[in-house]
């Protein structure tokens, strides 16, 4: 039984100039240009990036190769109209090459600049597809799970949203109650503050049904949107004496910054460095058992808990603000 059980009961990196001197290797000079441009960037394509570059040298040459480090000075450079179009030469000439895939890594981070999410989502699926046994696949796809979440949080209108006008009588609760969805995801899609809406005021508001996969093999837990992966994250959950119980039930309450009511009694509020519960709780149909943070991080990924399901509390703040109460948790062996 989870000891939560209780609770239930009671770099930005500035630009440098490049000085360089001769007889330098090309696959040197592309990694260290792509690595600068996409650290302006977004952390998750520049790791993808340079990975990519730094892993697979010898491929970065003769004229694919020429044409892919003129794309990533230009970008660098300020120029994304000629990267782009150098890239997509590259991608039009040699689809299949590895140029091509370490194109595509520069291409959507060239989106994520211009905040085109979803071309850059568009680039990095292309790896996915084209490239099925590349060693990069985890990176493409981590990128993908990024801009799943900063496409659903951002203002910008998408194929998975609508807007909606606000009338007479309603509330934040009232408009995510209607439509299956949080306060917080309204609030944070719509950048309100302090969560006032006026009636006419135009909100966008998401389509999406969201349900969790908690996979206890893998401690994987896999947050779907109609079904889709939306985004996967690495959880703990229970010890052998203590195993999270497989089954499938629902979120039944959320808590920000909850107290912890441990099995021995008493009580340990929020923020207190004994309080296992980290900053948020979604509480499951299963008495006793919720998803929450964490105060060891360092304990991520491993089968260590009461039977709870942990996550790292950056990642169960996200969690919180686009899983409604009523969502599906299935938790498999």
């Amino acid at each position: 039984m989870c000891s939560c059980r209780s609770y239930f009961t009671n770099n930005k990196m500035n630009k440098k100039s490049l000085i360089i001197g001769g007889g330098l290797l090309l696959a040197v000079i592309t990694a260290v240009l792509i690595y600068i441009i996409v650290m302006n960037i977004t952390p998750a394509p520049e790791a993808s990036a340079v990975a990519v570059v730094s892993a697979q040298p010898k491929t970065i040459s003769g004229k694919e190769g020429a044409a892919l480090k003129d794309a990533a000075a230009q970008a660098f450079q300020g120029d994304d109209s000629a990267a782009i179009s150098n890239i997509n030469k590259i991608l039009e000439r040699d689809p299949q090459s590895q140029q091509a895939e370490t194109a595509l890594f520069l291409l959507g981070s060239i989106y994520e600049k211009q905040n085109d999410l979803l071309k850059a989502k568009d680039a990095y699926q292309k790896i996915i597809e084209k490239f099925p046994s590349s060693n990069n696949l985890m990176r493409a796809q981590e990128a993908i799970d990024n801009l799943n979440v900063k496409m659903l949080f951002s203002s910008q209108a998408s194929p998975n949203s609508f807007m909606y006008e606000v009338v007479k009588g309603d509330t934040l609760t009232k408009i995510a109650k209607k439509f299956g969805t949080t306060v917080e995801l309204i609030e944070r899609s719509n950048n309100l503050k302090n969560g006032n809406i006026k009636f006419g005021k135009k909100l966008k508001i998401t389509k999406y049904k969201f349900s969790i996969i908690v996979d206890k093999s893998q401690n994987i837990l896999t947050l779907k949107a109609d079904g889709d992966v939306f985004k996967t994250y690495r959880v703990s959950t229970g010890k052998p004496s203590s195993d999270t119980p497989a089954g499938t039930y629902k979120v039944i309450n959320k808590i920000v910054n909850p107290p912890w009511y441990p099995s021995a009694g008493g009580v340990i509020k929020s923020g207190d460095p004994k309080n296992v519960l980290g900053t948020r709780w979604l509480g499951l149909s299963k008495e006793g058992y919720g998803i929450h943070g964490t105060v060891e991080p360092e304990s991520i990924g491993k089968s260590v808990t009461e039977g709870c399901i942990r996550l790292k509390n950056s990642e169960v703040e996200e969690l919180y603000a686009m899983v409604p109460e009523g969502a599906e948790v299935l938790i498999v062996d």
